[in-house]
Parts: structure tokens; sequence; C-alpha cells
């Protein structure tokens, strides 16, 4: 009787516990933070930069341009796909020798206007597949190549 009323107990423990963090878990779900890029100074000698993680809104694209002080987008020198929501570990490779010292700015761009989806379309001005702002402000960090 003694072992039968341990083992309910010990269940009971064990289906409380388990229920309580689902609900836990299920209160804490990882909400979106609005769209952003989490990205760090890095070396680039494998030919890609990587931002440690991305919130999209829509699909679209990690775009790495070049920049300076200034802090201006330069030209396109990779980029890599989006999926809408979190998005880890995005390696975009690049398609130009970047030195170490050179400041390249990790950009979210939108998926639209151009004339392929899953094609990335965009040139430095143009509309297709452009630069998705929040709040009148570019979504992006710039990071200094190793």
């Amino acid at each position: 009787m003694t072992k039968k009323l341990t083992n309910s107990f010990l269940t009971a423990a064990l289906v409380s516990g388990a229920f309580l963090a689902g609900t836990a878990t299920a209160g804490h779900h990882e909400e979106m933070d609005g769209a952003q890029v989490w990205a760090d100074d890095q070396s680039v000698a494998s030919g890609t930069v990587t931002a440690k993680k991305v919130n999209a809104e829509m699909n679209g694209w990690l775009v790495v341009h070049r920049t300076d002080e200034n802090m201006k987008p330069g030209p396109v020198v990779g980029h890599a796909p989006l999926k809408k929501g979190k998005n880890m570990n995005v390696a975009a490779i690049l398609t130009e020798e970047v030195k170490s010292g050179d400041m390249l700015m990790l950009m979210v761009h939108g998926e639209g206007g151009g004339m392929k989806t899953g094609t990335f379309e965009y040139t430095l001005g143009a509309k297709e597949d452009g630069p998705v702002k929040k709040d009148g402000k570019l979504i992006m960090q710039v990071v200094t190549a190793k």
C-alpha cells in the first residue's frame, strides 16, 4: 500500500510539474521584438558574414552593404534569404573581397516588387526587393570585418 501511495504521489508530482512547466513555456513564448538585426564584428576570412539573429516581419533578405563612418548604405556585397519571423545564424556569402577593417551594414530587405519571388533583384537605389523601414528607419546593424 505504501509503495502504491508513493507511486501515486510521484506520478501526481510529475504531472503537476509538467503542467506548470508547460504553462510557463506557453506564457513565455518568443515574442517578435519587431524587425531587428543582431550581429557582432567578425572575421570574414571564410567569405561570409553572419548575423546571429534576424527578426523579419515578412519573407525577404539579409543584405550586406558596404558602408563607412557616414553610415549610408553603399554597394551590395552579399545577401541571404530570410523567412518571416526569427532567423538564427544567417550567413551571407560575400560576392566581393572584404578586407579587415571594412565596415559592413547588415540590412533587412523585403521580397517584393521584383519580377521573380525568391530571386534577389535589388540594385542600389532600386525599389525591387528594397530596404524595409520601421518608423522611418532602416532595420540594420553595422559590423567591422576582422
